[in-house]
């Protein structure tokens, strides 16, 4: 089996067509900008008084300002081809995870196969159960697991020792100490990637289950024939 633990954050970028869009667009209004700037000042310098000129300070001033925003606007530009470069290498390393099972927080599609599940316990708790509910929240299992231990493998049997259906599932720990109930929490599992996407500037991952969540819950990985 290979796994990789707390594998590098991906990183999202626009499609180069809205990107090229967004630059011309600046570039457009940069320049109607400019055009209205030459417009004005030109009218100012015809209608100034001439018995009480305007000082020259505040053309050059005026001048500054436009050419200060003028280097913005390609500064943008920049940054914006240096995301593009960043962000075609990301997509190249996010198709490799396609396919591979991640690490996560969420519930996992049991198609009739073991399922690796990584139980988090209470601090100073002394004894723990695993509870198993299915898609539609109904709990179809519960046992007893040892405090400490990292991974516990579900054959996907109910409490009568009966193969539950293809579906999904979701795991979780109750903590007891000194038999008391201190704590529930959903376990992480592991469960296939279907789909990475990029929306809205964040890097979406898809998986078998349907769920949806943001490429930094990504715990770990490893491959899909694990």
């Amino acid at each position: 089996m290979v796994e990789i633990t707390n594998p590098p954050p991906l990183y999202s970028s626009q499609s180069s067509a809205s990107s090229n869009t967004a630059t011309k667009e600046d570039r457009a209004v940069l320049s109607s900008d400019f055009e209205t700037f030459l417009k004005m000042l030109t009218v100012q310098v015809q209608n100034q008084d001439p018995l009480n000129p305007v000082d020259s300070t505040e053309y050059a001033t005026q001048l500054a300002t436009f050419s200060s925003v003028e280097q913005q606007v390609q500064t943008n530009d920049l940054l914006r081809n240096i995301s593009n470069v960043l962000g075609g290498n990301a997509l190249s390393e996010m198709s490799r995870w396609i396919g591979m099972e991640g690490l996560v927080r969420a519930p996992a599609q049991f198609s009739g196969q073991p399922v690796t599940v990584r139980p988090q316990y209470a601090n100073g708790a002394d004894a723990a159960v695993m509870v198993v509910r299915n898609g539609s929240g109904m709990e179809v299992q519960r046992f007893d697991i040892e405090v400490g231990e990292q991974s516990v493998l579900w054959g996907g049997h109910d409490n009568d020792g009966n193969m539950l259906p293809v579906g999904n599932y979701s795991f979780h720990i109750e903590s007891y100490d000194g038999g008391k109930l201190t704590d529930t929490a959903m376990a992480q599992v592991y469960s296939t990637i279907d789909e990475v996407r990029n929306y809205n500037g964040n890097v979406m991952i898809r998986m078998a289950d349907g769920t949806e969540l943001n490429s930094e819950m990504i715990n770990g990985l490893r491959a899909g024939d694990a």
